[in-house]
């Protein structure tokens, strides 16, 4: 008998207020072409009164709605962040509290910036084929807000806020490149690369969260490379052609980035999933909020072999192979 951990639920949950790049224009030195043609992005949303724990949970909610399931069903939730509402407990904590989990359930958050959502999604599949647990959520969210330096241009045009989450549950399957759910994931991390993209605090150096920090040429020049032979890699383990990519959903960081990512796996821009033009960059959230966002809009369909791929801070990267 062989397991798989299939993706039954998605939900995705983004603030209310909208900040445009006009808007932005008003802060800082810069201009809606200067960001749109640079980035990509046209907007993105800030969370005002809620907390990294409130949106997560809302996205959380909706996706068990959508697996047709309640709390009580779910043995195990991770959550990706960088950006917890306390340094502890864990906000995955937060949310089993405020969601009615079952005592004993595990919840932890996992910090992997941008990749947390791969790295995540890499450790509920490893426990679900491990027959550790049978139903599992994961979900990426951010309030990138409240660690960027909005006096600085080069990094406060990027990040947005968000949550978006993903119900995994153990399937029975033929052990197949055919099979429905998770085909295979792979995971990295470049300690040498830690002070490329950072914040410039934290608990035990500076008692405070810190601002964002990033050394653009450098974090561009990688990602490409990395977002690249993840998701090739993600490909070649799970046995799956570059031909039989259905989409494309990368880490939305910079449409340039995700622009050259697909031209290096040879796919047609219509299979590229974009969205960091309404999102921006929100990190941990970006993938699990694309996910959604398109089976809600109902664009991506039963069988369809998605590839995802992400970098972050770290730098941490990886890649996986998943077929609806």
């Amino acid at each position: 008998m062989f397991i798989r951990s299939e993706l039954i639920g998605f939900g995705h949950y983004l603030p209310k207020k909208i900040l445009t790049n006009d808007d932005l224009s008003n802060m800082v030195e810069t201009s809606d072409e200067w960001i749109r043609t640079r980035t990509g992005i046209c907007c993105r949303h800030i969370a005002e009164d809620e907390t990294t724990s409130v949106i997560a949970g809302k996205a959380v909610a909706m996706a068990l709605e959508n697996a047709g399931l309640q709390a009580k069903d779910v043995d195990l939730i991770i959550l990706a962040t960088v950006t917890p509402d306390n340094t502890t407990p864990s906000t995955a904590a937060k949310i089993s509290r405020d969601l009615g989990f079952r005592a004993g359930v595990p919840a932890f958050d996992i910090s992997a910036a941008c990749s947390g959502f791969v790295y995540a999604l890499t450790l509920a599949d490893n426990m679900i084929r491990l027959g550790q647990v049978k139903t599992a959520v994961i979900a990426g969210a951010e309030c990138l807000s409240k660690i960027v330096d909005w006096t600085d241009r080069n990094t406060c045009v990027l990040f947005g806020d968000g949550a978006g989450a993903v119900v995994l549950r153990a399937k029975e399957s033929a052990g197949l490149n055919t099979d429905t759910g998770v085909l295979s994931t792979c995971i990295y991390a470049d300690g040498g690369q830690f002070d490329n993209l950072k914040t410039n605090g934290g608990v035990s150096s500076t008692q405070t969260a810190g601002f964002v920090e990033m050394n653009g040429k450098e974090v561009f020049k990688h990602a490409v490379v990395s977002l690249s032979e993840a998701a090739e890699t993600a490909l070649k383990n799970a046995g799956i052609a570059k031909e039989q990519i259905d989409w494309l959903v990368p880490h939305q960081a910079n449409i340039r980035i995700i622009d050259s990512v697909g031209e290096r796996l040879e796919l047609p821009k219509e299979k590229v999933v974009i969205t960091v033009d309404h999102h921006g960059n929100t990190s941990a959230a970006s993938i699990p909020l694309a996910l959604s966002e398109n089976i809600q809009a109902k664009r991506f369909k039963k069988g369809d072999i998605i590839v995802l791929t992400a970098m972050g801070a770290g730098f941490t990267w990886g890649g996986a192979v998943v077929r609806l």
